[in-house]
């Protein structure tokens, strides 16, 4: 069994070893075969044509023969003809701006955004209702006493709250309206 299986192995040493040589030899003939090739053209050889359409092939052979320059004014013609918009690169990328496609169609109207954070104003109240919005600020503002509600109060117009989202704000407002004063959203 032992000199059955010594057999078998020796044979596969063989086997490998011979077909690491041709391995070797085969890239050894390739990169000197190659190497005079390579320095005598500037351009690399085209790879080998797959059975493609012959048409495609000669587009092919057509395009890669453009300059830079003409291949980006090929780009944006056919990004005009076939009505291909751009796409947004990823931030991380480092491309250089596309130049700006000429516009046919007319400016579209931008809408002003919808403001959602707000500030709240107290404008004026009537004097009959004085303490209960003194109130209602002493316990709006935090860590504020009675004297400095009053004097908060009474050093109108001043703002009572800042940053406020929009549903908040209006609130905010009702409150202070049904109490008698006016508010001013910001």
């Amino acid at each position: 069994m032992a000199s059955c299986c010594r057999a078998s192995l020796s044979k596969i040493a063989r086997r490998t070893s011979l077909h690491s040589r041709q391995t070797i030899s085969r890239r050894c003939m390739a990169s000197t075969s190659a190497a005079p090739a390579a320095t005598s053209s500037s351009t690399p050889p085209p790879p080998p044509s797959s059975p493609l359409n012959p048409k495609i092939d000669k587009l092919v052979d057509e395009i890669s023969g453009l300059t830079l320059l003409q291949a980006a004014d090929l780009v944006s013609l056919l990004k005009s003809r076939l009505n291909i918009q751009d796409i947004a690169l990823p931030a991380a990328s480092a491309a250089p701006a596309a130049a700006p496609v000429a516009e046919d169609d007319a400016p579209v109207e931008e809408k002003p955004k919808e403001k959602t954070i707000f500030n709240v104003k107290l404008e004026a109240f009537d004097a009959a209702s004085k303490a209960k919005i003194i109130k209602e600020i002493k316990a709006l503002i935090p860590n504020l006493n009675l004297m400095e509600a009053k004097k908060f109060v009474e050093s109108l117009p001043r703002v009572m709250k800042e940053n406020l989202p929009k549903e908040e704000a209006e609130k905010l407002k009702e409150t202070f309206v049904a109490l008698g004063a006016t508010v001013t959203l910001e």
